[in-house]
């Protein structure tokens, strides 16, 4: 990893459909091997089988199950004088929407119903409602975080 600077963010461009940057960023998460048409198929997919199910607007509930997933804080190892410590650390806003979108696509890979499409919309309708296990994962991470507060003072 080079130390001179940073390495430079890609411009991502907003899906088609809803003209929104997160869904473009969703989207490019759930792509294999570059197949875009595919992804689309299946998050399209998976938004008209949520309007159907809750009868209200898809995007508003995508929206705010990515928000109930967003971890607040997580734990990162801090090596002080020999020990590995777990010291919690808030999560920056870039990482907390990076980590929802792979948690929430996991989640749904994980699930036993027949196709992405359908896995990936009920993931989604537990994560609007706080449940399922990409929530579960963010209260894993908020529980392990208020475990190790005591070595907070060991933040960089």
């Amino acid at each position: 990893m080079s130390r001179r600077h940073r390495a430079q963010k890609r411009v991502i461009n907003p899906d088609p459909k809803f003209n929104d940057l997160v869904v473009s960023k969703f989207m490019n998460s759930i792509m294999y091997e570059g197949k875009k048409s595919v992804a689309e198929n299946i998050f399209y997919g998976a938004l008209d089988r949520i309007q159907s199910r809750a009868k209200s607007d898809p995007l508003p509930m995508f929206h705010q199950a990515l928000e109930n997933v967003m971890p607040a804080v997580e734990v990162r190892s801090r090596r002080v004088g020999g020990a590995t410590y777990q010291v919690p650390v808030e999560v920056r806003t870039e990482r907390r929407q990076a980590l929802a979108i792979r948690w929430l696509i996991a989640a749904a890979r994980a699930r036993n119903e027949n196709t992405m499409e359908e896995r990936l919309s009920a993931e989604l309708l537990d994560a609007a409602n706080n449940r399922g296990t990409a929530v579960k994962k963010r209260e894993d991470t908020h529980k392990m975080a208020e475990a190790n507060r005591a070595f907070s003072h060991y933040r960089w």
